[in-house]
């Protein structure tokens, strides 16, 4: 299949081609984006992906960012005509998909906007004009002549609540939004390389799509229904064709290992009100790197017997501050209140303001569940500008610290599991001590280590196991950089004791400390006996470890005569 040549403006650029018959992919590629919400391991890039499908009648499926507004435009004239755009499918309102609607609808003021009921509803909202709309559900089609006949999939909360999925009967094409992408920018339209994306998909399912673990599993199985899919047309990244199975069996298993967490926190937000969503999303991600549960649910549009059904099972409670005011405040004080008086004194909480100008404060929320008798997951969390990397990795640490503090008596009980000889034996194995230190943007962290080896020759390469709820483990994705601090046998004990304690959410853990900075902008401590910079290069998951192989680029001894320090445990099932 024949692709377009490009149409090129700095670091963005756009791309056609034919992916189907009568289908064709209109891909917004941002070359330098670093950040995508939540996720500040962005090494690649991301793209949007659109789409326009041509039977007798034509659909275009989902915009672009409005960042493209001119180059997507002018693509999208150069393939089509926009006036004789018959249907708009919306995958799902969030602004990277959705963000040039308003401009579809003053180029084909006659289109009919498709979409789920809550994708409709949110349209409404911002778009403050009419429309024609067809709200569509699981199961029903829309067909498009020549054969094109589009069957809807229900998709709530992946990743948010007004999600579908469209699967073109004739072409076996499923379009999938967020579902199944990753933020990955390359010429490539197909994941015909899976080892240089697989570190990217897995990256984008955990900080997107675990806290819905759940709800991934849904989907997957309403998926079944539809028969063949030969390819996946993703929202973000490359369109999956080489490895449709193995791709999406990665996300059923990954989302049956959430799923069969005991423990699981409600998490509550507000969708399209101040930064809800993604502040929720990042306290979300913090939980299930320890092994808890999520389920998300949007006060938006929640069935208010929803909210009481899950309040009444959950743990604990996230709720992320609504408006007091204005359009679904109503709603949400009524959420609020169903809340309230559906949780017990076994359960735990945690309180985002949402940084909406409107919040409803969390001190009296704070004092109402106090009153009730529930105990607070992490110390709530004030939202007073604009939320930056540091805010994002504030709202993670709180998350882990809930996660955590739930996790507590099932940790006691696997301390206390193993025989006691083997736990012993186990404990024989000595290591080193380290301090691993890193900085991505705003945002810096370190963590003690022993578990750290030397792996490899050409290229020089270690090994450094970390737990997948350590702080840092954000920061040691594929392609970032550290630094691997070397302790002194005799001048130990202080770094060790100081990177030991527990820091508060969003503390730094460098305060009186000193440090220099490597060439890869990571803090090199001061009294480390030596220290090598280093850059990971790939990672394998075990069940609550990452183990992380990285190559060494560069290192020095700054005391010749000063020996490493040894750890030496007495115990093999827990640090």
């Amino acid at each position: 299949m024949v692709a377009t040549p490009e149409i090129t403006t700095a670091r963005l650029t756009v791309a056609t081609a034919e992916i189907a018959a009568d289908t064709r992919t209109i891909r917004s590629l941002d070359w330098d984006r670093s950040r995508f919400d939540i996720e500040f391991g962005l090494q690649n890039g991301t793209t949007y992906n659109s789409f326009v499908i041509q039977g007798e009648k034509t659909a275009l499926v989902d915009t672009s960012h409005a960042k493209f507004r001119s180059l997507y435009l002018e693509t999208l004239r150069n393939t089509i005509d926009p006036a004789t755009i018959d249907y708009l499918i919306i995958s799902h309102t969030e602004p990277d998909h959705s963000g040039l609607v308003g401009e579809i609808l003053d180029m084909a003021p006659e289109v009919t906007v498709v979409g789920s009921k809550v994708a409709i509803q949110f349209l409404e909202g911002f778009l403050h004009r009419p429309f024609n709309r067809l709200q569509v559900k699981s199961g029903e089609t829309l067909d498009l002549g020549n054969g094109h006949v589009i069957e809807f999939v229900s998709a709530p909360n992946l990743h948010w609540p007004d999600t579908i999925l469209s699967y073109d009967r004739l072409t076996h094409t499923l379009f999938t939004c967020d579902v199944f992408g990753m933020h990955y920018c390359s010429d490539s339209t197909y994941d015909d390389n899976l080892s240089a994306i697989e570190a990217d998909y897995h990256f984008y399912y955990e900080c997107l799509m675990a806290p819905n673990a759940r709800s991934v599993l849904s989907a997957l199985k309403r998926m079944e229904t539809l028969g063949d899919i030969t390819t996946i047309a993703t929202g973000h990244g490359p369109l999956l064709r080489y490895h449709v199975e193995e791709l999406t069996g990665r996300y059923e298993k990954w989302s049956q290992a959430q799923a069969k967490a005991e423990t699981a926190v409600a998490v509550f937000y507000f969708s399209d009100y101040g930064y809800s969503d993604r502040l929720s999303q990042a306290i979300a991600l913090g939980i299930t790197k320890t092994g808890v549960a999520v389920e998300m649910m949007d006060l938006k549009s929640a069935d208010i017997h929803e909210v009481r059904a899950l309040a009444s099972t959950a743990a604990g409670i996230v709720i992320g501050a609504p408006p007091i005011s204005g359009p679904g405040a109503e709603a949400a004080e009524t959420a609020i209140s169903t809340i309230l008086a559906t949780v017990s004194d076994k359960q735990v909480v945690g309180l985002c303001e949402s940084g909406g100008g409107n919040d409803l404060s969390v001190y009296p929320l704070q004092v109402k569940f106090k009153e009730v008798g529930l105990k607070q997951g992490f110390p709530s969390i004030l939202i007073k500008e604009t939320p930056n990397e540091a805010t994002y990795k504030l709202c993670e640490e709180s998350g882990t610290d809930m996660g955590q503090m739930l996790g507590l008596k099932k940790a006691i009980k696997q301390m206390k599991s193993l025989d006691s000889e083997l736990d012993k034996a186990l404990g024989r194995i000595s290591g080193g001590l380290y301090i691993i230190t890193a900085k991505k943007g705003e945002v810096a962290s370190a963590m003690l280590a022993s578990w750290v080896a030397q792996a490899s020759f050409e290229p020089l390469g270690l090994t450094i196991a970390v737990a997948k709820d350590r702080a840092i483990e954000a920061l040691m994705q594929v392609g970032d950089t550290f630094v691997l601090n070397v302790l002194a046998e005799d001048n130990y004990q202080a770094l060790m004791k100081h990177f030991l304690k527990r820091f508060p959410p969003g503390a730094d853990r460098f305060a009186g400390i000193k440090t220099q900075t490597a060439s890869n902008g990571s803090p090199i401590l001061a009294e480390s006996v030596a220290y090598l910079e280093c850059e990971v290069i790939t990672r394998m998951e075990l069940t609550d470890h990452h183990v992380v192989y990285a190559s060494v680029n560069s290192g020095r001894v700054s005391d010749p005569d000063a020996r490493p320090a040894i750890h030496h445990r007495k115990v093999g099932n827990h640090y």
